[in-house]
Order: structure tokens, then C-alpha cells, then sequence
């Protein structure tokens, strides 16, 4: 089984920036897509992020310009770097990879006061 956690979550004023990040348990190499999502409080999963194994990104329009997603190949490692962070982006942040199955971390929660 595939073992995803996240760090890097926490408290911050509207404004500032985070850098989350997922530890896979797993190589990349056998990793086809990898991305970050969130749910906010009353609210559906939405879509963050996505990286492919091929480097090809794909953004929600709402994060774009202000969050970027990368990966460390050698250290099996996902980020999420968010800047200008606005209150509306409170949410608990959860990363997920999938290989022929998809696999969730648990979350880690982002709060922007303002």
C-alpha cells in the first residue's frame, strides 16, 4: 500500500505563505499523476493542483498566479508552495497520488485569518 503524508500546515495571517508537503512511500517512477486538493468547512473536495509523471501541471483557476506545485523526485517528496494566501483559502489540504489506484494522505489544515 501507498503511504501519503502531509506538512506543513498552520496558522497564518492573510498575505503570508505556506509550503506544504507530502512524503510518498513510493517511488515517483511508479507514480502517473500526484496533486493536492482541499475541502473547506461545509464544502465539496476541490481540486488544487495536479502534476503528472510526464512534469505537465494543471491548476484550479482560483490558484493560479499564487500556488505552485512541485516534487523532488529523489527524496519522494510533493509541494504545494501558496502564496498570498486569502481567508477563503481555509481548508484542510489533502494530498493524492495515483498509480494504477489512488491513494489519499490524511490532510493537514491551513487557516488564513485576516
Amino acid at each position: 500500500q501507498v503511504q501519503l503524508v502531509e506538512s506543513g500546515g498552520g496558522l497564518v495571517q492573510a498575505g503570508e505563505s505556506l509550503r506544504l508537503s507530502c512524503a510518498a512511500s513510493i517511488s515517483f517512477f511508479s507514480i502517473k499523476i500526484m496533486g493536492w486538493y482541499r475541502q473547506a468547512p461545509g464544502k465539496q473536495r476541490e481540486l488544487v493542483a495536479t502534476v503528472t509523471q510526464g512534469g505537465n501541471t494543471n491548476y484550479a483557476d482560483s490558484m493560479k498566479g499564487r500556488f505552485a506545485i512541485s516534487r523532488d523526485n529523489a527524496k519522494n517528496t510533493l509541494y504545494l508552495q501558496m502564496n498570498s494566501l486569502k481567508p477563503e483559502d481555509t481548508a484542510v489540504y489533502f494530498c493524492w497520488a495515483a498509480t494504477t489506484s489512488s491513494y489519499w494522505g490524511q490532510g493537514t489544515q491551513v487557516t488564513v485569518s485576516s
